[in-house]
C-alpha cells in the first residue's frame, strides 16, 4: 500500500514538474494573411533561425513551436523570410509580458477574390484563428499583405470595397470588431506599382481601425515584386510601428 503510494505520488509530482516545464500559451495572437510578400519570400539566414523565449508560431500541423522563419508553409520549395518575426520582435520588445502567437495562413499568387469569406483560404485561416483563440487568449491584430494579384484596372477600382467587406467578415467572425487591421504597400521601386499603392494608402479612409505602411525605400529581390529579407525585417518593424499607433489612438478614444 506504502508502496503504490509513492508511486503515485512521484507520478503526481512528474505531471506537475512536466506542465511547469511546459511552453508558455501565447496570449497576444496575430493574424497573418495575404500572397507571397507575407507568406515570405527572402533567403533565410542565421539570425532568422534563433527563437525568442516569447514568440510562437502556429504551425501547419496546428501546434504552438518557437516561432523561426520560415514562418508560413504555403510554398514549401521557394518559401523563406516574410515580415512576421520582426513584427513580433518587435511587439515583445516594447511590451516583455506578451507572450505572442503567430497564425500564418498568408498564400501565394492568391488573389482578394480568392480570400473571399467562405472560400478555402478564408475558411482556413479561420479555424486557425479559431484554434489559436481557444488558449484563453486574443486577438490583438491581424497582418495583411496582398494587391499584386490585384494591381490590373479593373480590380483595383473595386479593391476598398471588397477589402472593406473582408475585414467586416473577418472581425465579426473572430469576435474582434475592435481587431486593428494593418496593411502593407507593394514594391514601391516599380513604376507600374504606384497606382495599387495609392489604393493600399487609402484603405484606412473605407476601413475602421486600419493603418498602411510605406514600403519606400526597401528592396527587392531582383524581381520587382518580392522583397529581399532585410527589406522584409525592416516592413515587420514598420507594421508593428503602425500597429502600435493603432492600439494608442484605440485606447485613446475608449
Amino acid at each position: 500500500m506504502i508502496a503504490r503510494i509513492l508511486l503515485a505520488s512521484f507520478c503526481w509530482l512528474g505531471s506537475v514538474l512536466a506542465a511547469s516545464a511546459a511552453e508558455p500559451v501565447p496570449k497576444d495572437i496575430f493574424l497573418l494573411i495575404g500572397q507571397s510578400n507575407m507568406a515570405g519570400r527572402g533567403a533565410v539566414e542565421p539570425q532568422d533561425q534563433l527563437p525568442h523565449p516569447r514568440i510562437f508560431k502556429l504551425t501547419e500541423a496546428k501546434a504552438w513551436v518557437p516561432a523561426i522563419d520560415p514562418l508560413h508553409f504555403d510554398k514549401p520549395t521557394i518559401i523563406g523570410v516574410g515580415l512576421g518575426s520582426s513584427f513580433a520582435r518587435a511587439v515583445a520588445a516594447a511590451e516583455p509580458n506578451a507572450i505572442i502567437g503567430l497564425v500564418p495562413a498568408a498564400f501565394g499568387g492568391t488573389s482578394l477574390d480568392e480570400w473571399a469569406p467562405d472560400g478555402k483560404l478564408y475558411t482556413n485561416a479561420i479555424e486557425r484563428a479559431r484554434l489559436a483563440l481557444a488558449g484563453g487568449g486574443r486577438l490583438r491584430g491581424i497582418l495583411w499583405h496582398q494587391g499584386e494579384a490585384d494591381s490590373g484596372p479593373e480590380k483595383r477600382v473595386t479593391y476598398a470595397a471588397r477589402f472593406a467587406g473582408l475585414v467586416a467578415r473577418l472581425r465579426a467572425d473572430l469576435n474582434a470588431a475592435d481587431v486593428p487591421i494593418v496593411v502593407g504597400e507593394l514594391f514601391a521601386g516599380r513604376e507600374t506599382n504606384a497606382p495599387m499603392n495609392a489604393v493600399l494608402a487609402s484603405l484606412p479612409k473605407s476601413v475602421a481601425r486600419c493603418a498602411s505602411v510605406s514600403s519606400q525605400g526597401l528592396v527587392d529581390k531582383g524581381d520587382q515584386t518580392h522583397f529581399d529579407a532585410p527589406s522584409l525585417r525592416e516592413f515587420g518593424r514598420r507594421y508593428a510601428e503602425a500597429f502600435f499607433v493603432l492600439e494608442k489612438v484605440q485606447a485613446a478614444g475608449k
